[in-house]
């Protein structure tokens, strides 16, 4: 009995030895599969990051080279060069070249390419309103054209709403209409969007509105700058609001 059973024993063993040959034959190239992709998506992924890193230091390094001109037509002409690929980098292109070009005088050709800008398809919301407030700051065009495009960009949840809102009172003091102006100020000021230093700009306008005073610039200022705290992270527009009582 002893001997019988040690004789199954072994032919068990070995049956089993067997089937698990037949699974490494045929399964055995799983694993090292499944090692080759973690190990060249690890590769690829490093690539891909050192790829990405020089792209943005060529781009940069292009961005300085191109501003240390000391002519400003030279600095527009090495901007215009400058290959820019992805929003950010498209967007901070397009906004240096139109302060170079709003410096040397050509604000109708920097509202036009901030305007074109802002209506591509593949420009983020929050890039597109930025880009279409510059242009108006830059080169306001008539009361109608200005008005709705500050209607869009004063919509409810828009980040530059508080700033638009501000350039629609600016254009209906512009057209002789106090009532108007005082009256989007008002909303200007109760907006949750808006900040301090907005909202007393604001009160200090409708101070001046109602007491009769009169706006010493009621443009917008070319290529004027927004104030720190009025616009959310990124750079935006100024909203040319001297009064004089």
């Amino acid at each position: 009995m002893a001997n019988t059973d040690s004789f199954i024993e072994e032919v068990n063993e070995e049956l089993r030895r067997d089937r698990l040959y037949r699974l490494f034959r045929k399964w055995g190239w799983l694993p090292i599969l499944v090692i080759l992709i973690l190990v060249g998506g690890a590769a690829w992924r490093e690539y891909r990051i050192a790829q990405d890193r020089a792209e943005a230091e060529a781009f940069g390094d292009a961005l300085i080279t191109a501003l240390d001109r000391e002519e400003v037509d030279a600095r527009i002409a090495g901007l215009q060069g400058v290959e820019a690929t992805g929003q950010e980098a498209q967007m901070l292109v397009t906004l240096l070249l139109a302060a170079e070009q709003s410096t040397a005088g050509a604000t109708e050709e920097a509202a036009a390419n901030l305007r074109a800008l802002a209506g591509r398809d593949d420009i983020s919301r929050r890039y597109a309103d930025l880009a279409m407030l510059k242009a108006h700051l830059l080169d306001p065009r008539d009361f109608e054209s200005a008005m709705s495009e500050l209607t869009q960009l004063a919509r409810p949840g828009r980040p530059y709403r508080p700033l638009a809102m501000e350039q629609q009172a600016l254009l209906h003091v512009g057209i002789g209409d106090r009532e108007a102006a005082i009256d989007t100020l008002r909303l200007l000021e109760e907006d949750s969007q808006t900040t301090p230093g907005l909202q007393q700009r604001a009160s200090q306008l409708i101070v001046a509105l109602e007491s009769g005073a009169a706006l010493a610039d009621p443009a917008p200022a070319e290529g004027g700058d927004v104030e720190p705290g009025d616009a959310p992270e990124e750079p935006g527009g100024g909203s040319g609001d001297s009064t004089t009582p």
